[in-house]
């Protein structure tokens, strides 16, 4: 398959192509560790109609681990959160 793309898109376009499926495959596995992630209790973070469509649509733990991410960096900027430093 790589060779194919090799032929039509060149050296540069075949590596960007790799590097970038390998990249979503990485954020994909990522983002559903995190929604099946047990919180404090012991109950998972999301359901299980959640964990299916993370499953079946790669890009929506992509969407979910970068929205995430902007949430904890806004806590964290925030003067008033509850961590004890």
């Amino acid at each position: 398959m790589l060779k194919t793309f090799y032929t039509e898109i060149g050296f540069l376009g075949a590596l960007v192509l790799a590097l970038g499926l390998f990249v979503l495959f990485i954020l994909w596995v990522a983002g559903i560790a995190g929604i099946t992630l047990p919180v404090d209790g012991g109950k998972p973070r999301g359901s299980k109609t959640e964990i299916a469509i993370a499953i079946f649509f790669p890009i929506y733990p992509v969407l979910w681990l970068f929205y995430e991410m902007y949430h904890q960096r806004e806590f964290l900027k925030k003067d008033n959160n509850d961590l004890i430093v």
